[in-house]
């Protein structure tokens, strides 16, 4: 597999898949948050450092139609632009009409496409009405795929060399991210940078020997990480139980919930999960204690419990003090730390004490020499809300992405560039 520290851009035009799907201000429309955008700089730099030039492919958003100007990629150029030092970044309106911009590119020179999106065979997937019959889902569905095989064709036409930097779609099977590097040869096709890192900080957490090794699992449900929590399994020394899913482990174990979030269908889920962690030797830690609100509202009354007798009509929204205390004790004496998802809903000051103070835990041990890795939506956020991405070992970009590695599945983007079967 090639690498992009032993490649020579000079002289070659690299077509670089990034993820610039970036917030944009509702009013402005400019970029509010430019984290995705200063994540693919150590790659595009290399690039026009070696005396290559540049051809950056995204998507934004879900459009709905070609062109959409509301997802369109035009309105980042100034964002990108300054985070080159004030480069400037050449424009094509169509992804697929590029050839002529392509072909004039300059070493150093950037060319930034349009939305790959505004094409249905980025994804592969028909727009379609909402009535449309099986047959014209059908139908749709073979032209796109017909179609896709031309598309990558043309994007792939423009540059000498494929780099896929864009983590955060590396697990769907689209064209830019997939198909396209199929038309490349294995030497001059590879990961970007933050593409490595990211696999780099997985693979630590999935493969190092280091101990005591904690995965921290939040949010509302247990089916929704039951598969990573079995892939964990076998590596760790201790799970830590939070969010929402708390309370499907406190009832299945005969605890009174109140009103609290359960999946009723998954009670011996959570039973085979605490079964499972017992037969390998894995430290279970769930929530003794919580805050409970009357109502799932940020202004609602409050109250403290042992999660296994929250009064009726009450639900547990945030971990308590007890349980804080328990959880930063077993974060600080671990080696290696995985966080996904919430301890509460965090997004409500009444209910983010937990949250923070998870977040603060982290930061702490990784000052004293833990390798922490935050990931998903949630957890991300919970970091930056904190101010505290500078101050654990890595943040994740790609959240779907990460789960699904982790879960041991292959990688569609991944696979397509380093041969996972």
């Amino acid at each position: 597999m090639q690498l992009i520290d032993n490649y020579n851009f000079a002289g070659k035009k690299a077509i670089v898949r990034v993820d610039f799907n970036v917030p944009l201000n509702k009013e402005t429309g400019e970029v509010s948050d430019d984290t995705r955008i200063r994540g693919a700089l150590p790659t595009i730099n290399k690039i026009l450092q070696d005396g290559g030039s540049v051809i950056l492919m995204s998507h934004m958003g879900r459009p709905k139609q070609n062109p959409d100007p509301k997802c369109s990629l035009q309105q980042i150029i100034p964002a990108v632009s300054k985070n080159l030092g004030g480069k400037e970044v050449k424009f094509v309106a169509d992804c697929m009409k590029a050839h002529e911009a392509a072909a004039n590119l300059k070493p150093g020179e950037v060319l930034l496409l349009e939305n790959l999106r505004f094409y249905e065979e980025e994804e592969g997937k028909p727009r379609l009405a909402e009535d449309a019959s099986e047959e014209e889902k059908a139908a749709g569905k073979a032209r796109v795929k017909a179609s896709q095989k031309e598309f990558v064709k043309t994007l792939a036409s423009y540059a000498d060399v494929y780099v896929n930097d864009a983590f955060g779609t590396a697990h769907r099977a689209h064209g830019s991210t997939a198909l396209i590097a199929d038309l490349f040869s294995t030497e001059n096709k590879m990961f970007g940078y933050l593409i490595n890192s990211e696999l780099a900080a997985m693979d630590k957490v999935l493969q190092s020997k280091d101990a005591p090794k904690t995965a921290i699992m939040g949010g509302a449900k247990v089916s929704d990480k039951i598969q990573i929590i079995s892939r964990l399994l076998p590596t760790i020394d201790n799970l830590i139980i939070g969010g929402g899913m708390t309370y499907t482990f406190i009832k299945a174990q005969g605890g009174n919930i109140g009103n609290s979030l359960c999946e009723a269908d998954k009670l011996d889920l959570a039973l085979d999960i605490l079964k499972k962690a017992k037969e390998h030797n894995v430290n279970v830690y769930i929530p003794v204690d919580a805050v409970n609100a009357d109502k799932f509202d940020p202004n609602a009354n409050t109250n403290i419990s042992k999660t296994n007798e929250t009064p009726d009509g009450w639900m547990g929204l945030d971990i308590a003090d007890e349980t804080i205390a328990m959880f930063s004790d077993v974060i600080a004496k671990s080696k290696i730390v995985l966080w996904n998802g919430p301890m509460g809903v965090f997004e409500m000051d009444k209910f983010s004490k937990g949250t923070s103070a998870i977040a603060q835990a982290l930061a702490k041990a990784t000052a004293n020499g833990a390798f922490t890795l935050i990931g998903g939506g949630d957890s991300v956020a919970a970091i930056n809300k904190n101010k505290l991405a500078d101050k654990v070992s890595y943040v994740s970009t790609g959240g779907g992405a990460m789960l699904e590695y982790m879960e041991g599945k292959v990688l569609p983007g991944i696979a397509a560039i380093r041969g996972d079967k």
